[in-house]
């Protein structure tokens, strides 16, 4: 029997180089002990990060990692979970990484539901490159590239993903460990492609959505006794409807996984002979030389 493992046996010893009072802690730590929870083992857990502060949270969780190039979290992801379908992959990024250079990989993923978890920590910032707006800025954001305030309006992420398909869709706040703990651990048991956008404030950059901002607009959409995440209708009206922001299991719905419609076999990639395929597989090589 596998050993009952803690919050603390998900830690790496690589020390991190994030801002003191950066969000990302909180998703980092919620993380750890929804993983702890749910009774996984680093070695049944597979985490694929993107560019970004976000990105380097593959460093800090004790599992197999990834750390990739700017805005192929998604597929890489995918693609580790085709390979091997008994690990828990989950992937994480920023607003920028999964919005902006990754938004037509986040769509795809979205339409293909492959069994994966998605984090997505928003600071409405690009804090590794200076504080640029991005993707998901307001309007009239002002940085040090645009002076005279942020021109464009801003991507509402889970909107575009509940449009595309989405089959789970939840948000939390980073200062509220305890409830991003319970949306990951719901993320990861869901089957099909799950997204938890956590607001993640950037105290070096952002000094408009602080966490005193977010803690005067949020509110949970369990709060209303009549919100049934199953009624899509009401997700795409809570979550297009100006005002507050909200949080909690916004939408959950059922619907055929990518692995189960793809025609790769019932035998994993990561469970085939590769051995006894080598000569096939130098014969397709040398064909193409």
């Amino acid at each position: 029997m596998a050993a009952v493992l803690t919050p603390k046996d998900f830690a790496t010893a690589t020390p991190s180089w994030w801002c003191p009072g950066c969000g990302d802690y909180g998703v980092l730590s919620a993380l750890k002990a929804a993983l702890a929870d749910l009774g996984m083992q680093p070695k049944d857990v597979a985490f694929i990060s993107g560019i970004g502060c976000s990105g380097k949270i593959s460093g800090y969780l004790h599992s197999y990692a990834f750390h990739g190039v700017h805005g192929r979290a998604l597929p890489v992801a995918t693609a580790v979970k085709l390979a091997n379908r008994d690990l828990t992959v989950i992937a994480a990024g920023g607003d920028g990484d999964g919005y902006a250079i990754g938004a037509g990989h986040f769509l795809h993923a979205v339409r293909r539901n492959p069994n994966i978890t998605y984090i997505v920590m928003d600071n409405q910032t690009y804090g590794l490159t200076k504080g640029q707006s991005s993707p998901t800025s307001q309007t009239g954001y002002v940085t040090g590239t645009s002076p005279q305030g942020n021109p464009d309006a801003p991507i509402n992420g889970l909107a575009v993903a509940l449009a595309a398909g989405a089959s789970f869709l939840a948000r939390g706040f980073s200062a509220h460990p305890k409830q991003v703990v319970e949306l990951t651990k719901a993320a990861i048991k869901h089957e099909g492609f799950s997204i938890v956008e956590v607001m993640s404030p950037c105290v070096t950059y952002n000094k408009i959505n602080t966490y005193a901002w977010f803690k005067e607009n949020i509110y949970y959409v369990n709060e209303a006794p009549d919100y049934d995440p199953g009624d899509r209708s009401h997700a795409f009206d809570v979550l297009s409807r100006e005002g507050k922001i909200p949080l909690g299991i916004i939408y959950q719905d059922s619907r055929a996984t990518l692995e189960s419609l793809s025609h790769l076999g019932t035998t994993p990639l990561a469970q085939l002979d590769i051995v006894s395929r080598s000569p096939a597989y130098a014969a397709m090589q040398e064909a193409y030389r």
